[in-house]
């Protein structure tokens, strides 16, 4: 999938608030992150990774800090991040800038290092912070962005509706004759006339191609008696979509329609499952070659991810798939993912297209 600048959401000063007091509990004393997710959701400043360091100090005293090159200042200042903006120059330090507003850091306070900050930037920091202790941000930021607000559930569905959009125009795409480029570029443009910022994926597995989960697209020809796995997803005003369908194009193959059935009530079950107060272990693990699903929202893969063994407790706001999927190696495969949410009692699907292996007809 591949990485892209997207619109950031609205966002408030509760978010910073909440990874304060995230930070208290943790006994971290600050969060230094750089470009994407977590930057846009706590901050809201949505920028590409550039040589020059772009930073958030986050700060558990609440002397937050943005740190960004001197030609990118204005920029930031313009977003309204709601945080100072320190711009260096060419020739500054900014390690040493971020070492000063931390007083050089303290062993037995460890600072939280975002997950996607650049190694040659870590590394720096370390080198100016020699006394501080360092830990992964992510014990801080998952707390925050796993449980999402109610707006953020809100995108979450609109995003889904707009999948569902392009997956109805699915079946007018699949005929013999076609290749799987072909119908995954008119894919494309049906997710940005749905309402879609940006293309993430488009996998189109046809036939034996289906056997592979990330498979995306190929120059195979969709023949008659094919099933075909498509699974499409990308931001929508900066909130992912991410929705898989079967299709069979004519004839079903031997065996398909059993495998489909145990496949459709193995995602109905795992949806039942889902209420708060239960954990992320679908109970899944031994009857498919992927995990159950995976948390969704400012990324198409975040926390939690619903795998055997995740002992975490779901709470309402959570967003995740659920993905269960079959594949017979040189025959076929089968993938039903939508994106729920937990509720107050229960758990809503965001996704409503039909959840049925759809028949494509074939013209004689």
């Amino acid at each position: 999938m591949s990485a892209t600048t997207h619109t950031a959401p609205t966002t408030s000063t509760s978010r910073l608030d909440r990874a304060v007091t995230a930070m208290e509990a943790a006994g971290v004393r600050a969060l230094l992150i750089g470009p994407g997710a977590d930057l846009r959701h706590l901050i809201g400043y949505d920028t590409h990774p550039l040589e020059r360091m772009t930073l958030l100090v986050a700060a558990a005293d609440g002397n937050h800090l943005l740190v960004v090159p001197e030609l990118e200042r204005a920029r930031a200042e313009a977003a309204g991040v709601g945080v100072p903006v320190h711009g260096f120059g060419e020739t500054d330090d900014p390690f040493a800038l971020v070492a000063a507003h931390l007083d050089g850091g303290r062993a037995d306070e460890p600072i939280g290092v975002g997950d996607q900050l650049w190694a040659r930037f870590v590394l720096g920091l370390q080198d100016a912070m020699p006394g501080a202790t360092w830990t992964p941000a992510s014990a801080v930021t998952r707390q925050v962005r796993m449980a999402k607000a109610p707006e953020e559930v809100a995108g979450l569905r609109a995003a889904g509706r707009a999948i569902d959009a392009v997956h109805a125009q699915v079946p007018g795409l699949l005929r013999p004759g076609r290749t799987e480029d072909e119908v995954g570029r008119d894919i494309a443009e049906a997710m940005l006339a749905a309402g879609h910022d940006a293309i993430d994926f488009v996998i189109v597995g046809s036939g034996p191609n289906g056997a592979s989960p990330h498979h995306e697209t190929s120059d195979r020809v969709i023949q008659a008696g094919d099933a075909v796995v498509v699974d499409i997803g990308g931001p929508v005003d900066g909130w992912f979509s991410d929705c898989t369908r079967c299709y069979v194009v004519g004839e079903e193959p031997e065996g398909y329609a059993e495998a489909y059935a145990v496949l459709k009530a193995a995602q109905q079950a795992a949806v039942d499952h889902v209420r708060p107060g239960v954990t992320a272990d679908a109970g899944y693990g031994d009857a498919f070659i992927h995990r159950t699903g995976h948390g969704i929202g400012l990324e198409v893969h975040e926390e939690p991810y619903i795998v055997e063994g995740n002992d975490l407790v779901l709470t309402e706001g959570m967003t995740f798939s659920i993905e269960p999927g079959i594949y017979l190696e040189g025959r076929f495969g089968m993938r039903l993912e939508d994106i729920v949410a937990v509720t107050a009692d229960g758990v809503e699907r965001l996704n409503a297209a039909d959840h049925d292996r759809v028949m494509v007809p074939v013209n004689p």
